[in-house]
């Protein structure tokens, strides 16, 4: 025993116990390199680290911070992978779950979706997110009706949650119920006014009702609020060619082609004086009004 230990009453450390202080060392040396990686956007190192640092001790703040990184790389099979193990490793943490549920839903799999959700909601029943997110994975399973009520439970749940007022909305416009859809839009209006998303359900609904001066106004202030906004030229210069402004509808077209070039590839002709409006008619004939 050394001189400082008889002194102060100290015990030196047996084999077993410098052996697991240096493991513990090279795993806070991996896991906070690839911390200090990943904010500095090199995403493949902090993956190299954060693996090396789940090869010596399963953490589960580790397993976070890997698929994250996945998910930033585009690797969403190993991001999935990755928040599987850590479920396994906190079985009763619902953020975990709607995690899962959000990648699912970037992946398509809208089954994967649905089932993760039900895991959320066994766990906490009152989550009004795990709702919302079961209510998007139903429309990607085009069960309509039952989304609907899968966001109306959302907001029962959780009033402010303004995403499940913008799905619901959507979809009642798609299935004709106006007025139900006007509802939510002019509630999310009164909240946030500027929105864009808000703007242009507001826009298709008003253009819905034949009311064509006021979804062009609204329009316009989408585009006011984010010049680039490719869906608002698109669909202002529908209502535009509606109303027989070909002029319009065609200023429209060539703004579109200026943010998406080949947003119209499969559209001929040209802009000439004859060729302008089969063109624009060509552009609009297929248009989804409903944004869904």
């Amino acid at each position: 025993m050394g001189l400082w230990n008889l002194l102060f009453g100290g015990d030196e450390k047996t084999p077993e116990q410098e052996q697991a202080a240096e493991v513990s060392k090279k795993f806070d040396l991996f896991k906070y390199d690839g911390v200090k990686a990943m904010k500095m956007g090199q995403v493949d190192y902090a993956v190299r680290c954060f693996t090396e640092a789940l090869a010596i001790q399963e953490d589960g703040e580790c397993m976070d911070y890997l698929a994250q990184c996945y998910m930033r790389a585009g690797q969403l099979d190993e991001a999935m992978a990755t928040l599987s193990r850590l479920a396994e490793l906190v079985p009763d943490n619902v953020g975990v779950y709607l995690q899962m549920a959000r990648l699912a839903f970037m992946q398509e799999d809208y089954e994967a979706m649905t089932a993760t959700c039900a895991k959320a909601m066994e766990i906490e029943p009152e989550s009004a997110t795990a709702h919302l997110l079961n209510g998007q994975a139903l429309v990607g399973q085009g069960k309509m009706i039952e989304a609907i009520a899968m966001f109306t439970k959302a907001i029962s749940l959780n009033e402010g949650l303004g995403d499940a007022y913008l799905q619901r909305g959507r979809l009642l416009l798609a299935m004709g119920d106006m007025q139900s859809a006007d509802a939510d839009a002019d509630y999310l209006l009164s909240v946030v006014p500027d929105n864009e998303d808000v703007l242009m359900l507001k826009a298709r609904i008003e253009h819905a009702k034949g009311k064509a001066a006021e979804a062009i106004a609204i329009y316009n202030k989408v585009i006011d609020v984010n010049p680039f906004n490719a869906d608002a030229y698109k669909e202002r210069g529908k209502v535009k060619f509606e109303q027989g402004d070909t002029i319009g509808a065609k200023e429209d077209v060539e703004k579109l082609l200026e943010l998406m070039p080949d947003a119209l590839s499969n559209v001929s002709g040209d802009y000439s004086a004859d060729g302008v409006e089969h063109k624009v008619k060509q552009a609009y004939s297929n248009l989804n009004p409903f944004g869904i």
